[in-house]
C-alpha cells in the first residue's frame, strides 16, 4: 500500500509540473532549452538525472556488481570524476559560448554551423534519431522490471504506463519541465540510495559481514574460477575489460548529444562553476552508491534464481530487482520504486527531447516544411516525441534483451560518431569536414558491425578467441569505438584540405568577444 500511495503521489506531481512548465513555453527556444537562462542547480541536477536512469541502476549495478563485485565502485569513481567534474571543467564554458554564438539548439545544429556542412546536419540527425531509440528501451527495460516485482503487474503494462506518463509531462512542458523535475528527482534519488544501501547492508549484518560473506562465496561464473576472495578486491577478478565499461560509461558522456545539451541551456560561466560542484558529488554518491549496492548482488541472489528458466542463461536484470525484494521493507521498496522512477523519467525526457528536436529542427524543418512557424515547429517537436516513445515501446517489450547491451549499443555508436569532433571542434581550428565524416563512419561502424556479428547472435557458431579483452562484449566495442575517433579525427585533419580560414576564425570569434565582455 505505502508504495501505492508514494507512486500516486510521484505521478501528480509530475504531471503538475508539466502543466506549469506549459505556460512558460512561448517558442521553439522555450521548449528545447529553456530560453537560455536555466541556473546551476537545476542543470546540475537535469545532467546528473539524465546521467543515472534504471539502466544504472538496474542494469549496469547488477550486471558488474555481479560481474567485478567491489571494484565496480570503480565504475561509479569514473562517472563522477570523469562523466561529470571532467566533462563540466572541459566542455561546459566553451560549449555555452559557442552554442549560443552558432545559435545552435541541437547535436547536428553545431556540427552544421561549426564545420559549415548541411551533410553533416543530416547525417547526425540520423545517427542521434536511431541510435536513441535503445537506449530509451533500455531504461523502459529497467524500469519495467522493477515495477514487475514492486507491484507484481505484467511487464508489457508497466512499460506502456512509463510511456504514458513521460508523453505527458515533456509534451506539455519541454526543456523547462524536465529541468524543474529533475532536480525534485534528484532530491529523491539522493536520500533514497542512501536509505536502500543502509537497509540492504543492515540486513545481512553491517557492512564488515557483508565483505566477509562475499569474500566467502563460492562462484561457478567461469570468469571467477578458482578466485576466491576476488570480488572483494580493489580490481576484482577482471581489471581490463573493467576498464572498458570505465570508458564507455564515463568518457561517453562527452559525446552523447542529450548530455551535453545540458551546456547549451546553462545561463552563465558563475552557474557552470556551481553546476560543477554539484553535479560531481550527486553522481559520486548516485553512482557510487549504486554499484556498491550491484558489488554485494551475489550474497543476495543464487544463479539459480536468475537463470532464464529452460536456459542457462543468466538474466543479470532480475539482480537488482531480487536483492531489493529479499532485503528491503514495503516502505523502502516504495521508496526505492520512486527512487528509480524519478532517474528513469528525468533520463527518458531528455532522451525523446533531444530525438524528437533534433528530428524537427534538423530535418523536417529545413528539408520538409521550409516555412514553418514556431508554433508549428513546437508542435512536430510533440508529435515526434510522442512517436519516438513509441518505437522505443516497441522495442523495450522484448523482455530477453539485455539492459546494458541496449545501452552499449546506444552509447557506442553515439560517443563514438560524435564525441571526438565535437570535442575537438570546440578547441581546435584545424579539425576538417572530412574527419567529422571519419568519425562518425568509424562510431556508427564499429558499433554496427559489432552489433551484427555478437549482439544480434547471427553468426552463432563463430569461434571467439578468448582473451583478457573480451572482443564479444558491446561494451568494449562502445569503449574502443570512442577511442578510435580520438585518434582518427586529428590524423584525418592534418591530411586532408584546412577549412576555410574566415568561416573558421568567424566560429572561434565568439571566445574572443566573450573575453572582451568580461573585462
Amino acid at each position: 500500500m505505502a508504495s501505492w500511495i508514494l507512486l500516486v503521489i510521484y505521478f501528480i506531481v509530475m504531471v503538475s509540473i508539466g502543466i506549469y512548465a506549459h505556460h512558460r513555453t512561448k517558442n521553439v527556444e522555450d521548449f528545447v532549452l529553456g530560453g537560455r537562462t536555466v541556473g546551476p542547480w537545476l542543470t546540475a541536477f537535469a545532467y546528473g538525472t539524465s546521467y543515472f536512469s534504471a539502466v544504472v541502476f538496474v542494469g549496469y549495478a547488477g550486471r558488474f556488481g555481479w560481474d567485478y563485485g567491489i571494484s565496480a565502485v570503480w565504475i561509479g569513481i569514473g562517472n563522477a570524476f570523469i562523466g561529470s567534474l571532467l566533462a563540466w571543467v572541459v566542455l561546459g564554458k566553451r560549449t555555452r559560448i559557442m552554442t549560443k554564438h552558432l545559435k545552435a539548439s541541437t547535436m547536428p545544429q553545431f556540427f552544421e554551423r561549426r564545420y559549415n556542412s548541411k551533410a553533416l546536419k543530416i547525417a547526425s540527425a540520423a545517427i542521434v534519431f536511431i541510435f536513441l531509440i535503445p537506449y530509451t528501451a533500455s531504461v523502459y527495460n529497467g524500469l519495467s522490471r522493477l515495477f514487475e516485482m514492486a507491484f507484481n503487474i505484467d511487464y508489457t503494462i508497466c512499460i506502456i504506463g512509463m510511456a504514458v506518463l513521460t508523453a505527458i509531462y515533456v509534451i506539455l512542458g519541454g526543456y523547462m519541465a524536465t529541468a524543474i523535475s529533475d532536480f525534485i528527482q534528484g532530491i529523491i534519488m539522493l536520500g533514497g540510495i542512501a536509505a536502500v544501501i543502509a537497509a540492504a547492508l543492515a540486513s545481512k549484518g553491517g557492512f564488515f559481514s557483508a565483505m566477509t560473506q562475499l569474500s566467502e562465496g563460492v562462484s561457478t561464473t567461469p570468469i571467477t574460477e578458482g578466485m576466491k576472495g576476488a570480488f572483494v578486491s580493489i580490481l576484482g577478478p577482471d581489471p581490463l575489460n573493467l576498464l572498458g565499461v570505465v570508458i564507455l560509461t564515463s568518457l561517453g558522456t562527452w559525446g552523447l548529444p542529450q548530455m551535453v545539451h545540458k551546456f547549451y541551456t546553462i545561463k552563465d560561466d558563475r552557474s557552470i562553476k556551481i553546476g560543477t560542484t554539484i553535479s560531481t558529488i550527486f553522481a559520486i554518491v548516485i553512482a557510487g552508491g549504486s554499484y556498491l549496492l550491484g558489488g554485494f548482488g551475489r550474497i543476495f541472489v543464487t544463479e539459480a534464481e536468475i537463470t532464464i528458466e529452460g536456459t542457462s542463461r543468466l538474466s543479470y536484470d532480475m539482480i537488482i530487482p531480487k536483492l531489493l525484494e529479499t532485503s528491503l521493507p514495503d516502505i523502502l521498496i516504495g521508496i526505492v520504486v520512486v527512487l528509480v522512477l524519478s532517474a528513469s523519467m528525468s533520463t527518458l525526457s531528455s532522451l525523446v527531447l533531444t530525438s524528437s528536436s533534433t528530428l524537427t529542427l534538423d530535418f523536417i524543418k529545413p528539408f520538409v516544411l521550409k516555412k514553418m512557424d514556431e508554433k508549428k515547429q513546437v508542435l512536430t517537436i510533440r508529435i515526434f516525441i510522442a512517436f519516438f516513445i513509441l518505437l522505443s515501446v516497441i522495442i523495450a517489450v522484448n523482455p530477453n534483451t539485455y539492459i546494458s547491451t541496449l545501452m552499449s549499443i546506444s552509447w557506442g555508436a553515439l560517443a563514438g560518431a560524435f564525441l571526438a569532433p565535437f570535442v575537438y571542434g570546440i578547441f581546435w581550428k584545424r579539425v576538417t569536414k572530412a574527419a567529422v565524416w571519419a568519425s562518425f563512419i568509424s562510431g556508427v561502424g564499429i558499433t554496427v558491425v559489432h552489433m551484427f556479428i555478437f549482439s544480434l547472435g547471427l553468426f552463432p557458431d563463430m569461434k571467439v578467441p578468448q582473451t583478457s579483452f573480451s572482443i564479444a562484449s558491446p561494451i568494449n566495442a562502445g569503449a574502443v569505438a570512442m577511442l578510435v575517433g580520438l585518434v582518427i579525427v586529428p590524423i584525418v585533419s592534418v591530411l586532408t584540405k584546412k577549412p576555410d580560414e574566415s568561416q573558421v576564425e568567424e566560429v572561434f570569434e565568439c571566445f574572443e568577444l566573450e573575453r572582451a565582455a568580461s573585462k
